[in-house]
């Protein structure tokens, strides 16, 4: 009985992926407002229902290729070495990411990632999901703060914190973004990605009194 439910889980994540997969070769190829889900569930050889059981949205189609990513910075902190501050491993990650040329810092000039990259910022449905994903990672990510600081469910700090690090991770993003469509490779805007994490993670550190924005000159 356990064998049989292992196989049909195994089969049902299956079917789940190659749905995806099927789905998104056709976004990338006619775009993701021309492609109908009765397409994709005749291109991957399953019924329409069987598509929304997996998928209720279509958008879900696209974001299930991202959604792992939503609790990595959480994962990060509550996995830490002993001895390193939850910010140093963020940093750490960040920039082991970089010099892999992870697409999800942006700093990633393949052909696929790029035309992955460019549909959801050119569709809006899907940048509103991108959007919910960025406040679901700083929710998860703020929960393994005030685990860290043993902070109580009243403290605003750990929150504050949160939208600080994936607001700064968000800006990075954008900027590499911005680099590989200006049409820089990854391998020559990498040491440029590099010292912007660098400073962003300062700046986390630091505060911004480290850079003049609580100074009453301004």
């Amino acid at each position: 009985m356990t064998e049989r439910l292992g196989l049909r889980e195994r089969k049902k994540l299956q079917t789940r992926e190659t749905i995806a997969n099927v789905a998104l070769a056709m976004f990338l190829q006619r775009g993701f407002d021309s492609v109908s889900v009765a397409e994709i569930a005749d291109a991957a050889d399953v019924s329409k229902v069987t598509v929304f059981n997996y998928f209720p949205a279509k958008e879900d189609l696209v974001m299930h290729h991202i959604e792992d990513h939503t609790d990595e910075a959480a994962v990060i902190v509550r996995g830490r070495a002993e001895g390193v501050s939850p910010l140093d491993a963020l940093r750490g990650h960040f920039l082991a990411r970089l010099e892999s040329r992870d697409p999800t810092t942006g700093l990633s000039d393949d052909e696929s990632f790029l035309a992955f990259h460019r549909m959801l910022m050119d569709n809006p449905s899907l940048l509103l999901r991108v959007g919910r994903q960025w406040m679901n990672q700083e929710s998860a990510l703020a929960e393994a703060f005030a685990e860290a600081m043993g902070a109580g469910p009243d403290d605003i700090v750990p929150q504050v914190a949160a939208n600080q690090v994936i607001g700064a991770q968000q800006a990075l993003v954008n900027r590499n973004s911005q680099r590989m469509f200006a049409g820089q490779t990854a391998k020559k805007a990498y040491r440029a990605a590099v010292e912007d994490a660098e400073r962003a993670f300062s700046m986390l550190a630091n505060g911004l009194a480290g850079c003049g924005l609580a100074d009453a000159r301004g």
